[in-house]
């Protein structure tokens, strides 16, 4: 393999929404091996990079699914955002289902509900973990605020019309399975978007051209690496993109059912530090082809 392209939530971070000590041990140990390492979120770069960086992980990042792709230093190399008509089509769907959403944009990532964004990402948390400690993680939850990772605003039309900011994602969130189901529905009737979830209870939409599979195939291709020597490592629906473009892909230990089946082979789960063993699995295939 000469590229890894690794998830986050439920992925390379565990229960406690760290990276573990094996897992960023690993991944140095094949960025030293001359293997390109990318991560590929659906976190906004801020909400990425300060948890790599407590991690003392180094790399370029796939972030918001695809919409962005930044250098270590955090400089823009390719963005996609959707258009006005997509995005006053996705509200007007959430609206009509009665759904709480977030906005991804280039700025950051914005909230009009304090309360139900505490929600958003507590379901994110938990989806991602296996032993579930409520008040750790809901501390967690709240550093979203307290760092700027989230920004509170009024309305959501003051971002739709600033120039300045491009829209990337659309994260719409409820504990009523069916209002996301019949939301996901009226989703499928639309064009030029990408419907994907993150975890049980969320739907993500980016425009068509942002996903994280799109998004890795750009990024091996600019680098002279052939896909068929490429692993994806992920855990949920949102992460299928990249199984189906990449050499090898290897889902989590914790993921549903409906994504194993897209993968060539199952990891431990993020508690169990499943990247460190596949990533560790390659280096030995690497080193012994030396």
């Amino acid at each position: 393999m000469k590229c890894i392209a690794i998830d986050m939530d439920g992925t390379l971070v565990n229960s406690e929404q760290v990276v573990s000590n094996e897992n960023a041990d690993a991944i140095r140990a094949a960025q030293r091996a001359g293997i390109e390492v990318v991560i590929a979120t659906g976190r906004s770069y801020a909400e990425a990079k300060y948890v790599l960086e407590e991690a003392g992980i180094d790399t370029h990042i796939i972030c918001v699914n695809g919409s962005e792709v930044r250098t270590p230093k955090g400089e823009t190399l390719s963005s996609v955002g959707l258009d006005a008509t997509h995005i006053k089509q996705v509200q007007q769907v959430f609206q009509q289902h009665d759904l709480y959403f977030e906005v991804y944009t280039n700025e950051g990532t914005y909230s009009n509900d304090y309360d139900k964004a505490l929600a958003v990402v507590m379901d994110i948390y938990m989806s991602a973990s296996l032993k579930n400690d409520y008040e750790k993680l809901l501390e967690g939850a709240k550093e979203r605020f307290e760092k700027g990772n989230v920004k509170l605003i009024d309305e959501y039309d003051v971002l739709y019309n600033d120039d300045r900011i491009s829209i990337y994602k659309l994260l719409a969130f409820s504990f009523d399975e069916e209002k996301l189901e019949k939301a996901k529905v009226d989703l499928a009737d639309l064009e030029g978007i990408a419907v994907s979830s993150s975890g049980k209870e969320n739907i993500e939409v980016n425009d068509f051209r942002a996903q994280k599979g799109l998004a890795l195939e750009q990024y091996v291709n600019e680098r002279n690496i052939d896909l068929k020597d490429t692993m994806a490592i992920g855990d949920n629906y949102n992460d299928v993109s990249m199984f189906k473009k990449a050499g090898k892909a290897v889902a989590m230990g914790n993921a549903p059912d409906g994504v194993k089946v897209y993968s060539d082979e199952v990891t431990g789960t993020n508690d169990e530090d499943g990247v460190a063993q596949a990533v560790l699995a390659v280096l030995s295939t690497h080193m012994s082809k030396k």
